[in-house]
């Protein structure tokens, strides 16, 4: 009995390290169970308390509002947006005032127009000439057609041409510059418009008006080679011996009657009506 009871105990102990063995093995877990292990851990974090429900959490719209500058405080852009409308006023106001100032002289040049044409006197005083622009005036005298002169060139209806500008003697001796009118390229030479050349004494009706200016796009006359980019009335006064005055023929807008002057080359003067050109509303909208 003693023996089998030792033998009993020596199996039991030796089977208590192969149940210990047994144990940890059971601890060490296949991948399977490590992987399963994983996915609880992060779903059990994944059901923590969210940071929008923590009292503690402060949203970035609850933050008190911050400028933020960069560069200089005040740039010349600034500045710059700031004069356009300021300056888009005033300029806007001086068009009104153009407005206004070109309105009234188109009104007193109309106003002379309708006035009965007045006889020129024999002598003018050059400095009171503005004082009677676009004056109907009556000249009589006669053409000196060998000192005629031709300005342009100038454009008319799509064609080219030269304004003609012949001295008027008249009886009373003093001289006066008469533009009479426009003509075709093709008849510059006198010698292809005999009708042109009137002879004996003459009336003319026209508009007195004020010298030329030239702008600074137009060339500079060349007398003595017979050419006139634009009408100098002082220098053409003086190479002719004329007083610095000026007249522009004036004729009815007829259309047959320019037709048979254009082929005979004799000059078709201006209508009677002022040419100004009052832009300044639209300029007013503009600014």
């Amino acid at each position: 009995m003693r023996g089998l009871r030792a033998t009993r105990g020596s199996i039991a102990t030796r089977s208590a390290p192969q149940c210990a063995r047994t144990t940890a093995a059971a601890r060490i877990l296949p991948p399977r169970a490590v992987h399963s292990r994983r996915i609880s851990s992060t779903v059990s974090r994944s059901n923590k308390q969210p940071a929008a429900d923590d009292p503690n959490f402060v949203s970035i719209v609850d933050l008190q509002p911050q400028t933020v500058r960069a560069g200089k405080r005040h740039g010349p852009g600034i500045l710059l947006l700031a004069l356009i409308p300021i300056t888009a006023f005033f300029l806007g106001t001086w068009q009104v005032q153009r407005l206004d100032w070109k309105t009234r002289l188109i009104a007193k040049f109309e106003d002379r127009l309708i006035r009965e044409p007045l006889p020129l006197p024999p002598h003018i005083d050059p400095s009171v000439v503005g004082e009677f622009d676009y004056r109907r005036v009556l000249a009589t005298g006669r053409f000196r057609h060998d000192q005629e002169m031709l300005v342009g060139p100038r454009m008319r209806d799509g064609q080219d041409g030269f304004m003609v500008i012949t001295p008027l003697e008249r009886k009373d001796g003093s001289t006066i510059l008469v533009n009479r009118g426009w003509i075709s390229k093709k008849h510059r030479s006198q010698r292809t418009r005999p009708d042109s050349l009137v002879q004996g004494t003459v009336t003319v009706e026209g508009l007195l008006r004020e010298p030329w200016k030239k702008n600074m796009f137009t060339p500079e006359n060349r007398p003595d080679k017979g050419e006139f980019y634009f009408p100098d009335v002082h220098q053409m006064a003086a190479l002719t011996g004329s007083q610095p005055v000026w007249i522009e023929v004036t004729m009815e807008p007829e259309y047959m009657r320019m037709v048979d002057y254009e082929a005979r080359g004799i000059p078709f003067g201006r209508p009677a009506e002022v040419n100004l050109r009052n832009n300044h509303a639209q300029y007013i909208f503009t600014w």
